[in-house]
Parts: C-alpha cells; sequence; structure tokens
C-alpha cells in the first residue's frame, strides 16, 4: 500500500491503515539543526511513536529538543531528514501549506500567543468557527466553554483573566473545531499549583470521553506521571527511553531516566559497596528506597535537610558519595548527626557509567 502522499487519506485507506496496526503518529529517523555560526542539533536521529486515544508525554532537560519534535510533529518545523507520518501518511512541511500546521490538530503554546487579548473569552473560542451556521456556531462554543469549565468566563476579557483561566480558553479554543490530536506546549507553566490537578483531571476526562489524542510537552516529572499513559525522553535531541510511566520510574533503562523521573541516586558498583550491596554494574536507588536510623557510630553525616511538607529531603554522605533520601516529616533528623542508612530497593543500569 503506498502511503508516500500528503494528502489525507480515505476511509477505506484509513481503514486499512489502523488494521495493519500502525501507531497514530510515527516519527522515521527525524532529525533537525538549527543553523547559526555554532549549529545547534535539536533533534538527532529520533524514530518515535504515538498511540490514539492516549496522552503521550514529550519530557527531558531544557535544551533536549522537546518544543522542536512537538513543532515537527504538527508540521510548523520541517525536519531536516526523516519524516514524520500521521495515519501513515506524511505530515506537511511549512513550504507545502498555506497555513503551516496538520488539519486534524491544534496546538496550544506556552504564552497564549493565539488569543485575541482585548476580546472576551466567547469571542476567542467562536471566532474558530464558520459564520455559516450560526446557530451551531452558537451550540459549540457553548459546548467548548462548558466542556473547560469556563462559561462564566464568557463575557470577561482575555487581558484580565489569571494565567490558570487563559490556559483554560486557550484549550477551549483549541478543541472546540474537535481536532483528532491536541498539542501543548509546558500546558502548566501559568497555572497555579491548586488548578493544576483539576485542569489534568479535565483533560483526562476530555480524552475519555472524545477519543481525543493528546501530546504534551514537560520538564516536570511530576506533572507527566501523574497524567501520561506514555512517555519519550529525550536527551540533547536523541531518545533515552520510551513507554508507560510507571514502568519507566520503577524500571529506568538508563543514569539520564532515572535522574529525570525519581531524582535517583546513581552509584558505581565500588560506591554500592559503601552501602554493602554486591552489585556488577551501577545502579539506580530512588530516594524513597533508602531508610535512615541514627546511630552515634553510622558512617554517614547528615549534611542537609530539606522541609517538603508531608516529608523531607534529606542529604547524607560518607566519603566521597552522597544520597539524598525521603524520610517521614515527623522524623527527628539534625544537621551533622551521624546515621546508618538501609538500602530497601536498587534497580541496576547494565553498560552504565556514572
Amino acid at each position: 500500500m503506498a502511503i508516500s502522499t500528503t494528502n489525507p487519506p480515505s476511509c477505506s485507506v484509513r481503514d486499512d491503515v489502523q488494521r495493519i496496526g500502525l501507531p497514530l503518529i510515527h516519527g522515521e529517523n527525524v532529525s533537525r539543526t538549527f543553523a547559526g555560526k555554532e549549529p545547534i542539533v535539536a533533534i538527532s536521529g529520533l524514530s518515535f511513536d504515538i498511540s490514539e486515544r492516549k496522552i503521550t508525554a514529550i519530557i527531558g532537560e531544557s535544551g533536549s529538543g522537546k518544543s522542536t519534535l512537538l513543532k515537527l510533529i504538527y508540521g510548523l518545523l520541517e525536519a531536516d531528514s526523516g519524516e514524520v507520518r500521521y495515519r501513515g501518511w506524511r505530515v506537511p512541511n511549512p513550504r507545502e501549506k498555506l497555513i503551516p500546521g496538520h488539519d486534524a490538530m491544534r496546538m496550544v503554546s506556552q504564552g497564549f500567543d493565539d488569543l485575541n487579548t482585548y476580546a472576551n473569552v466567547w469571542d476567542n473560542v467562536a471566532s474558530q468557527l464558520s459564520n455559516t451556521d450560526l446557530e451551531g456556531k452558537f451550540s459549540e462554543t457553548e459546548a467548548s466553554l462548558r466542556r473547560l469549565r469556563i462559561t462564566h468566563l464568557a463575557k470577561q476579557r482575555i487581558a484580565d483573566l489569571s494565567g490558570g483561566e487563559k490556559q483554560r480558553v486557550a484549550l477551549a479554543r483549541a478543541l472546540v473545531n474537535n481536532p483528532e490530536v491536541l498539542l501543548m506546549d509546558e500546558p502548566f507553566n501559568q497555572v497555579d499549583a491548586s488548578f493544576r490537578d483539576t485542569l489534568q483531571r479535565d483533560i483526562r476526562s476530555i480524552v475519555e470521553e472524545t477519543g481525543l489524542t493528546v501530546v504534551l510537552v514537560s520538564h516536570d516529572p511530576a506533572e507527566v506521571l501523574a497524567m501520561a499513559d506514555e512517555l519519550i525522553v529525550l536527551k540533547d535531541g536523541q531518545l533515552m527511553a520510551s513507554g508507560h510511566p510507571a514502568q519507566l520510574y520503577h524500571q529506568p533503562p538508563n543514569a539520564y531516566t532515572a535522574r529525570l523521573l525519581a531524582k535517583s541516586n546513581i552509584l558505581s558498583t565500588d560506591e554500592a559497596q559503601l552501602l554493602s550491596l554486591e552489585a556488577h554494574t551501577a545502579v539506580a536507588i530512588h530516594p524513597e528506597w533508602l531508610s535512615i536510623t541514627t546511630n552515634e557510630q553510622g558512617s554517614f553525616l547528615v549534611q542537609d535537610i530539606q522541609f517538603k511538607g508531608f516529608y523531607q529531603l534529606v542529604a547524607v554522605q560518607h566519603e566521597s558519595v552522597t544520597l539524598y533520601v525521603i524520610t517521614n516529616a515527623t522524623d527527628h533528623l539534625e544537621d551533622g548527626i551521624h546515621v546508618d542508612i538501609r538500602v530497601d530497593h536498587f534497580h541496576p543500569l547494565p553498560g552504565q557509567s556514572v
């Protein structure tokens, strides 16, 4: 079956694509470099899959290529090599469309650039719909506002809204045309922590109710572990890991993923011996996989204690090894005291350097 065209498939061809098990979105050996005095390699030889009706999070440190990958998926950027396909059909690049961006997708950016600051909420959402069916335009706008719980803001100007309210308007505007894919770049950056959980639950509900596919970019593991079905982990534009969040958290394939998702302690085989571990490879030990016991003869010294509410993050040191341990907030520890460390669990990292 030929799938080289960028034209949308007919229903029969689309059924064939789904039947043979192709992912909704597939990238094959995608690379993108930005020119300059010193060229920046944003994405390098990246292959990836994104499943339909799921929430996929692209996560990595700053400069890892997350936002670039999102724009390549949408068709806002052209790959230097490789290609991105949607339902088996190549995503057209900006040179091939008068208005760049795949017709089946919508994107919500960090800065809410698409919102008309001095128009009200209703007009911002309704402006995405045609005037050929005014009754339908009214009902679709109303439904989109209701879905994002912002009906009460309909007559307010965007300029007068909080960051969290603007985010909901941007989502309502993106979803009013019922796209198949929603792309979000750092969607919770400007949302207060008190509203973040509610917005995450609402997005999850929309996915379950409509079959929407969501692809979001984040640098915060707490966000993606809470709401994503699949993760794509990037470092310097290269794929470090992909899979279910719980699996990657508990069984990270490399030190980078372990540190990124769990702030894990990574120890060499020699360092592991200080904890009486017979390890033949480097190991990852998450802070919650360690326990502290006060002991005047203990080999570790408490260096720092950070209060985190219901828990505390404790830094302990022995010789050149520093470990981070999560303990109960009610545990009475002080800087400078000696403690013993017990390892409750660890994960081997074959072939990894520390």
